[in-house]
């Protein structure tokens, strides 16, 4: 009886929970996209999903039309081959059709790009500064009674080193701290080498060039802790530079800065 509601309630209950937390961290054979947590994520997963219904009415019909031509053409079918060469109607339909479609891609893949690249009357201002093999940040908004802004670096904690449900590899010792609903430019360079500043579950991916400031933007809009990586290839330590985002409510952000500039 007892193993009888486990196969009724477990599918219930993962189902439900599934729908509580959020996946903001990349997961073992994971073959979708993390859970958004910005408009602009949003945005590309609509856009992935929208794309995916033309792959797959192109995939059937091509399929069906390749299956259709090997039964039909096929020399015990047709003994005597088609003259035919050249079928003017046909050419035109193959030419404009994937001209259309293009044009209907375009329309929805421009306005993204443009959101992405759009920076909304930030309040606050993150530089962040890419080093072989860490992460620095700096609130360059705050300063303190000395006249020095908020800096710190982020490295990776050490597999030893990681506490009981912590990740392997994307723990930091630093989390750079933001507030939701709030708009945020960040600004992005390197110190040494081109690193790339990428969190999947916010849709960010910034390439970080020595010399050169990037900039992008985030509004978050849900508490939570978001992971990425470094997405250049760096150095022998590429992928042993994490990057940690902890999005919380204002009054607790004006606390932790509040911390900050006191030490």
């Amino acid at each position: 009886m007892l193993n009888y509601l486990k196969l009724i309630i477990c599918p219930f209950l993962t189902f439900y929970l599934s729908s509580v937390f959020f996946n903001d961290a990349p997961e073992n054979w994971q073959l979708g996209f993390q859970d958004p947590a910005t408009p602009i994520m949003e945005g590309i997963i609509n856009l992935h999903h929208d794309l995916m219904y033309f792959i797959c009415v192109i995939f059937i019909f091509v399929s069906w039309m390749l299956s259709r031509t090997l039964w039909h053409f096929e020399k015990s079918q047709n003994i005597i081959p088609s003259t035919l060469t050249h079928g003017t109607l046909i050419e035109i339909i193959w030419t404009v059709t994937p001209a259309c479609i293009l044009l209907i891609i375009a329309i929805p893949s421009f306005s993204l790009l443009y959101a992405m690249d759009e920076i909304i009357s930030p309040a606050i201002t993150i530089k962040t500064l890419g080093h072989q093999w860490y992460w620095s940040y700096e609130y360059s908004d705050y300063l303190n009674e000395d006249g020095e802004s908020v800096m710190y670096d982020s490295y990776m904690i050490p597999e030893e080193d990681l506490d009981l449900g912590q990740l392997r590899l994307l723990e930091v010792d630093n989390r750079m701290v933001i507030p939701v609903n709030t708009h945020i430019r960040i600004i992005v360079s390197a110190a040494d080498v081109l690193h790339s500043w990428a969190i999947p579950s916010l849709g960010i991916k910034c390439d970080a060039i020595p010399g050169r400031l990037n900039q992008t933007s985030i509004f978050v809009k849900r508490e939570g802790v978001y992971y990425g990586q470094c997405s250049e290839i760096c150095g022998i330590n590429h992928g042993f530079m994490p990057i940690v985002i902890e999005a919380v409510k204002l009054p607790n952000y004006i606390t932790w800065i509040s911390n900050k500039l006191s030490e």
